[in-house]
């Protein structure tokens, strides 16, 4: 699919719904089709009609789904997989090899931590868990001709750290190294590390650029077109790509991406208060509350601070574990960042892979993803659970 939109002249959600989805030029749809399809005519042999030959390589589909990342990220390349994580593995497969060395958050999400500890250590690439929402600790963190990604979360999962990512930008490109933001709590709605000068934006798609909880999927977004198409290389290579129907849910999803972001941050925002002044609580973690250290640096890089709130339980751990099966309205169960409400425990749930470790979570923490029912029934809900 050829994209006629211009991306430097519309707004974000102008965007979202048109960039990479022109109307159909056979039909005239104004949703891209899905294209299930595995294999492609040829115009003759290596005569490939519109660049496609086999749906692993490239699907109109998806192809459109990549156009429209890209435009939002304001990326030179965008790549559709089937998960955060195989977009991650695609990533540190191209960029890494064995004697290398990753600085990671030391709040970094459990699937992400997993993945370097139980997976790509055992190939010769080492990491270093710091904490990011300092300069200087990232400095020292980093290993001179070694280090080749420093991972930033901002904000991070499930403790929403916030750091910054222009100051950060300058730390790994001294040292020779790719700045990575895991950009799936904020959004490129929200926020946009590419233009504050970091090399590649990862996401879970799954979360709220699908933001229906009804498919699954990954993305990278590279700042040019050389990162772009080695990433390009290994996504074909490796395989991990997003199908069809997936694609096509998940830009179903990015349409309303701006309208729901907008809600969630007004929801979000509103419950932080609630557990802010309630006595059963001892701390909330929310960049949008003053009282968060990191909530300068997030107003300065993001136009608003997200639909995420965690909190500790002033009684403990089992008390925390209590909230979450006492809650009604808010769903338990892991993921986030869909139109409903979800509560979980990360100790016991998302962030289990990280016990033991120096990133593992406090007990006495619940999660919170904050969906966008009507505010009064979320804060009730909150009142009784607690």
């Amino acid at each position: 699919m050829t994209q006629r939109t211009d991306p430097d002249n519309l707004g974000f959600s102008s965007l979202a719904i048109h960039a990479g989805q022109e109307p159909d030029p056979l039909t005239g749809a104004v949703v891209p089709p899905i294209y299930q399809v595995s294999t492609y005519k040829q115009d003759g042999v290596g005569g490939l009609r519109g660049g496609y030959e086999y749906s692993r390589s490239a699907n109109p589909t998806r192809t459109a789904l990549e156009e429209c990342l890209a435009a939002l990220e304001g990326g030179r390349r965008g790549l559709a997989f089937a998960s955060g994580l195989a977009a991650e593995d695609c990533l540190l497969r191209t960029v890494c090899t064995a004697g290398d060395h990753v600085v990671i958050p030391n709040d970094a999400y459990g699937g992400t931590f997993r993945l370097f500890a139980k997976v790509y250590e055992r190939w010769g690439v080492a990491w270093t868990a710091a904490d990011l929402s300092s300069v200087e600790a990232v400095r020292a963190a980093v290993q001179p001709g070694k280090t080749k990604v420093i991972w930033v979360e901002t904000p991070s999962n499930p403790l929403l750290g916030i750091c910054d990512i222009a100051a950060l930008a300058h730390v790994a490109h001294d040292a020779g190294a790719l700045l990575v933001v895991d950009n799936t709590f904020a959004t490129p709605y929200l926020q946009q590390p590419l233009s504050l000068g970091a090399d590649v934006v990862v996401h879970s798609t799954t979360k709220y650029m699908g933001g229906h909880s009804d498919v699954v999927g990954g993305a990278l977004i590279a700042a040019d077109d050389d990162l772009g198409a080695r990433f390009a290389y290994h996504q074909n290579a490796l395989g991990a790509v997003a199908g069809p129907f997936d694609a096509w849910l998940t830009l179903r999803g990015i349409k309303t991406l701006g309208v729901r972001m907008d809600r969630h941050c007004t929801n979000a925002a509103a419950v932080a208060e609630l557990l802010e002044a309630h006595p059963k609580v001892s701390a909330v973690h929310y960049p949008g509350l003053p009282s968060h250290p990191g909530h300068e640096v997030a107003a300065k890089q993001m136009r608003g601070f997200g639909g995420m709130v965690s909190f500790r339980h002033a009684d403990g751990e089992a008390a925390a574990v209590e909230v979450c099966n006492r809650a009604r309205l808010f769903t338990l169960g892991e993921s986030l960042g869909g139109v409903e409400s979800l509560i979980e425990h990360p100790g016991r749930m998302t962030h289990a892979s990280a016990a033991g470790s120096p990133l593992e979570v406090p007990g006495d923490l619940v999660r919170l993803s904050v969906g966008i029912e009507d505010l009064d029934d979320l804060v009730a809900d909150l009142r009784q659970a607690l």
